[in-house]
C-alpha cells in the first residue's frame, strides 16, 4: 500500500470513530510531530498588539530608542 492509500485509509478510520479518546491521541501524535507556531499558542489581545506595532512601523509611527530613553531616564 503505497503512502497515498494508506492517508485515505487513516482517514476513513478517523472520519467513522465518535472515540474521543482516539481523535485526541492523533492530536497529540501531530503535536509531537509537527512543530507548533509560536502564533497560534498566543491569546488574541497579543496577536492584536503585535499586528498593531507592525502597523505603526508600516505607517512611520516609531521613535528610535535614544529618544525614547530621553522621555524615560
Amino acid at each position: 500500500m503505497d503512502i497515498h492509500a494508506k492517508k485515505i485509509a487513516l482517514t476513513k478510520l478517523l472520519l467513522n470513530t465518535d472515540n474521543a479518546s482516539v481523535i485526541q491521541s492523533i492530536k497529540d501524535i501531530f503535536k509531537k510531530v509537527e512543530p507548533s507556531d509560536f502564533w497560534d499558542e498566543l491569546s488574541n489581545e497579543e496577536q492584536k498588539e503585535i499586528k498593531q506595532g507592525i502597523k505603526d512601523i508600516e505607517e512611520g509611527k516609531v521613535i528610535d530608542y535614544d529618544t525614547f530613553m530621553v522621555k524615560h531616564r
